[in-house]
C-alpha cells in the first residue's frame, strides 16, 4: 500500500490553494463541499472562481504565491501550470509540515485526491496511487450506479440511532449484529426505496422492537464451515463472502490464501490452526475443541478451509464436535483444489476422448496410499487425482506402475494452482518425479494422473497478469447499474 487512506475533517479549517484555473476549481468546489476556508493566491482567476469571491464563499490574494501563505494552514493544493511555481509551494509545505498536493505531480505530492462518490455522510474514495487516474474514474462511474442515491439518508438515520442503541444495548457483540440486522432487514430496505422517511413514526416503532429483540434474545454461538478455494479469492461464492464479514472469529489453514483472509473482516480475530507433514501443528482434536469453545462464548466462527471443506478437509469431524454440544452450524462449499487447479491449467478433468471416470485420492502420508484401491486408479480411460500428494510422488508412481500403469500415460503436477505463482510440469509418469525435481516444484501441489494432462499445452490460458486483465475488463465493461464481481 502506497498511500495510507485518510478522511481529514476540513469544516472551518484554513486550507490554500494555489492557482486559479479550472483545475484549481474542481478542487475548490471540493473543499467547500468539505466545509474548508479556502484562500486561493492566484495573479487571475477564471470567471467562475471571480464568482464565488463576489459571493463570499472563498478569499482571493491576487498576487504570485509567497511562503508566508502558508503560515496556519492546514492543508496546501498546488494547481498552476507551471510546475516551478508547483514544486515551491509544495517545497514550503513540507518545510512546515503542512500537507501538499500538487494537481497531476504524485512526486512533488505528499498526499493525493482520489475519485470520490459522494453519498454525504457516506463517501467512499478510489484511489489508484496515481498510477491511473482514468482507471479510478471508470471505477468511481460504476460505483456511482451500484450505490442507492438514499444511502446517505440511511446512514444519518443511523447515526441519529447510535446513542439510542448504544443506552439499550450494552453488550458489543450484541450491539454489532441489531446493527447487521438493520443494515439487512426492512427497514434499511424501506428508507433506501423512499418507501418509508427516516423521522416517521412507524420506523420509530420498528426500531424499538428491533432493539426490544436484541436486548433480551442471548447471543448464540455459530459455526460456518467454508470452502476457501484453491486460492484465487475470485473463485470464493458469495455465500462464503457473507460468512467471512459476519464473522468474529476466523479459523484458516495453511492452504487459505492470504488475499481470501484479506476479505474477513477488519476486526475479527484470526487464528492460524494449519497442519503440514513434519511440523508441529495444532491437532484435529484441538480444533475441534476450539470451535466448541468459541461457539459457547456466543461467537460467530468462520472455519476457513482450503478447497472445499468436505474433500479431504475433515470438515465431517469437526461438525460431528459441534453437533454432539448441540451448536449450530452451516456449511459453504468452495471450488475444491481438483477443479480449480485442473481448469486454471487448461486440463479438463473429464473428456470424452480420454477419460469417463475420476478418481479424487488423498496422497498425503504413506498410511493413506497404502490403503488406496490401486487397482481402481490404474485402470485405464479415467483421470486421478492425487491430493497432497507431492512428498510421496516416488511412492505414488511406484504404485501406479506395479498396477500396470505404462511409463508413458501422461500426468501433471500442479504448484500453487489458481495463484499468481502457478506452475505446471508435465510429462509421462516415468519421468515425471525427475522433471518434478528439476523444476524445484513446492508444496502444495496436485498430481494429476491421465491422458486428459496431454490437453494442457493446448488448452492453456491462465497466468497472472491475462487473470488480472480479464477481470478487470469484466468490471470496465459490466452494464450500467451492475457490478460484476
Amino acid at each position: 500500500m502506497d498511500y495510507f487512506p485518510i478522511f481529514i475533517r476540513l469544516a472551518e479549517q484554513p486550507v490554500l490553494v494555489v492557482g486559479g484555473g479550472e483545475v484549481a476549481a474542481r478542487k475548490i468546489d471540493l473543499l467547500l463541499r468539505a466545509g474548508a476556508q479556502v484562500t486561493v493566491v492566484a495573479p487571475e482567476l477564471i470567471s467562475s472562481l471571480a464568482e464565488r469571491v463576489a459571493r463570499g464563499e472563498i478569499e482571493y490574494l491576487d498576487v504570485e504565491f509567497h511562503p508566508d501563505h502558508l503560515i496556519g494552514k492546514r492543508l496546501a493544493i498546488a494547481a498552476t501550470s507551471k510546475r516551478a511555481v508547483n514544486a515551491w509551494v509544495a517545497t514550503h509545505a513540507e518545510r512546515l509540515n503542512i500537507p501538499v498536493n500538487v494537481v497531476d505531480d504524485r512526486e512533488l505530492s505528499r498526499f493525493i485526491v482520489p475519485a470520490i462518490v459522494d453519498r454525504n455522510p457516506v463517501i467512499v474514495a478510489v484511489g489508484s496511487s496515481g498510477d491511473a487516474p482514468v482507471l479510478t474514474r471508470r471505477l468511481r462511474e460504476k460505483l456511482e450506479t451500484f450505490l442507492p442515491q438514499r444511502l446517505g439518508i440511511l446512514a444519518k438515520l443511523a447515526g441519529k440511532l447510535r446513542p439510542v442503541v448504544k443506552s439499550k444495548v450494552e453488550d458489543a457483540g450484541v450491539r454489532r449484529r441489531f446493527w447487521e440486522k438493520f443494515f439487512d432487514g426492512t427497514i434499511a430496505a424501506d428508507v433506501l426505496a423512499g418507501r418509508e422517511q427516516p423521522e416517521s413514526e412507524s420506523i420509530e416503532r420498528r426500531i424499538n422492537e428491533l432493539t426490544k429483540v436484541a436486548t433480551t434474545d442471548q447471543a448464540k454461538g455459530e459455526v460456518a464451515l467454508v470452502g476457501a478455494g484453491p486460492g484465487d479469492p475470485g473463485l470464493l461464492t458469495l455465500r462464503a463472502l457473507r460468512a467471512l464479514q459476519n464473522a468474529d472469529v476466523v479459523l484458516y489453514d495453511r492452504l487459505v490464501s492470504a488475499e481470501v483472509l484479506d476479505l474477513a473482516r477488519r476486526d475479527a480475530e484470526r487464528i492460524y490452526v494449519g497442519k503440514a507433514a513434519g511440523n508441529a501443528h495444532v491437532s484435529q482434536e484441538g480444533i475441534n475443541d476450539l470451535l466448541v469453545k468459541l461457539a459457547q462464548q456466543g461467537k460467530r466462527v468462520c472455519r476457513l478451509k482450503g478447497g472445499d471443506p468436505f474433500i479431504f478437509g475433515r470438515g465431517g469431524e469437526e461438525l460431528e464436535a459441534l453437533a454432539a454440544e448441540g451448536i449450530r452450524f452451516e456449511v459453504v462449499p468452495g471450488v475444491t483444489a481438483a477443479a480449480g487447479c485442473a481448469a486454471y491449467s487448461g486440463i479438463p478433468l473429464t473428456h470424452r476422448n480420454y477419460a469417463q471416470a475420476l478418481t479424487f485420492v488423498t496422497g498425503h502420508c504413506k498410511g493413506e496410499t497404502s490403503n488406496v484401491d490401486w487397482d481402481l486408479v490404474a485402470r485405464p480411460n479415467q483421470t486421478a487425482v492425487f491430493y497432497m500428494g507431492l512428498n510421496h510422488l516416488d511412492s505414488i508412481v511406484a504404485n501406479l506402475r506395479a498396477h500396470g500403469v505404462p511409463a508413458e500415460r501422461a500426468a501433471a503436477v500442479i504448484e500453487q494452482g489458481t495463484s499468481a505463482q502457478q506452475r505446471v510440469v508435465t510429462a509421462p509418469i516415468a519421468e515425471l518425479a525427475a522433471r518434478v525435481e528439476e523444476a524445484g516444484i513446492e508444496s502444495p501441489a496436485l498430481l494429476i494422473v491421465g491422458e486428459v494432462t496431454r490437453l494442457h499445452e493446448t488448452l492453456r490460458w491462465f497466468n497472472g497478469a491475462r487473470s488480472g486483465n480479464n477481470e478487470l475488463f469484466n468490471l470496465l465493461s459490466a452494464p450500467e447499474g451492475r457490478l460484476t464481481a
